[in-house]
């Protein structure tokens, strides 16, 4: 079947579907299927783990886990959908840092000038990797580490990765991480800690939010992000083994950014279906009053592989009775954000 061929039965599928869904009061629709803005997934068809974006003016700039020789690979896009590398962010690691092993890394926005970008490393003193962070006055970097030493480095847990900031609506800033305890055999939790106003320190101590303890969690949970929605704060994770068709995407609800923090019944929320294997280590965008899930996902059939490896998605989250539905993994044509 053509290109041409499955856009226009989607494009179709695509028109009746806004037919039943938007149009039952009799409204005539704004657009006739031809005019119809559609994509379809992977947004990102190489390989781009722990895909994680940020909004700077008119563009989104996508960075994800070390591939390609790029100690920090960094994409942009107009729209979510069409991505364009970018080069490497990160492109020197600090002097106590060993390359190879740069995972999930992501990046806040804090003024006009200056972008922190939060990464994954190779601790060569402990052996295990740790969390360093890095500043740029672009999104795009080159982002410049400084520091001797990691920002996070829990070595007795394991190490400390997937770290994630979060601006609460009252402007403190926070940091999420899990401690990597899978890699010795114990418990991983997920953790967080108020950051100083620039970024660059912790304050304080930090919290323990929640661990593994269900059976679709498998033996860890990883990759947190924090996202508040109509005042509720909103814990999202992954679960389980990364490279199974098991692993998922779950979410608690916090009462602070420090907890407790409640799981929901309903987990998992995106799951292996036949679209995609294994989705998860997710990050919420916004655009237009609608919320989308970036997230990355084996081709059917694929876990572990490295051709084409975890390609990224985007899907849409909606929320009913105040609780985030994800309409995914999807392989049909939908609706561009």
């Amino acid at each position: 079947m053509s290109s041409g061929t499955r856009w226009r039965r989607g494009a179709a599928a695509l028109a009746a579907a806004l037919l039943v869904a938007g149009c039952g009061s009799g409204e005539t629709p704004s657009s006739t299927t031809e005019d119809v803005h559609v994509f379809t997934n992977p947004v990102i068809r190489s390989d781009a783990p722990d895909p994680q974006a940020i909004r700077v003016d008119e563009s989104w700039y996508l960075f994800h886990t070390n591939s390609g020789g790029r100690n920090v690979p960094v994409l942009s896009s107009p729209d979510l959908v069409e991505w364009t590398e970018a080069g490497d962010a990160l492109p020197e690691l600090p002097g106590w840092a060993d390359a190879g092993k740069n995972w999930a890394p992501e990046a806040i926005e804090l003024a006009p000038d200056r972008f922190l970008l939060y990464y994954t490393v190779a601790d060569r003193s402990s052996g295990r990797q740790c969390v360093g962070r890095a500043v740029a006055d672009k999104p795009l970097g080159p982002y410049r580490d400084d520091s001797t030493a990691p920002l996070i480095c829990q070595a007795e847990l394991g190490g400390s990765i997937d770290a994630s900031p979060y601006r609460d609506t009252d402007g403190s800033l926070w940091l999420l991480w899990k401690n990597d305890g899978n890699a010795m055999g114990v418990d991983t939790w997920l953790w967080s800690q108020r950051l100083s106003p620039d970024g660059l320190r912790l304050v304080g101590e930090p919290t323990k939010l929640l661990k593994q303890t269900e059976p679709w969690e498998g033996n860890l949970v990883e990759g947190p992000f924090f996202h508040r929605h109509d005042g509720r704060l909103f814990l999202f994770f992954a679960a389980n083994a990364y490279d199974k068709d098991t692993y998922a995407e779950g979410y608690a609800v916090c009462e602070s950014p420090t907890g407790p923090c409640a799981k929901a019944p309903e987990n998992p929320i995106l799951k292996t279906n036949p679209a995609a294997s294994g989705p998860g280590h997710a990050s919420i965008v916004e655009k237009d009053g609608r919320t989308w899930l970036l997230y990355h996902a084996w081709p059917p059939g694929q876990e572990g592989s490295t051709d084409p490896g975890r390609q990224v998605w985007l899907d849409e989250v909606v929320w009913q009775n105040g609780k985030p539905v994800v309409k995914g993994p999807t392989a049909e044509p939908q609706p561009h954000p």
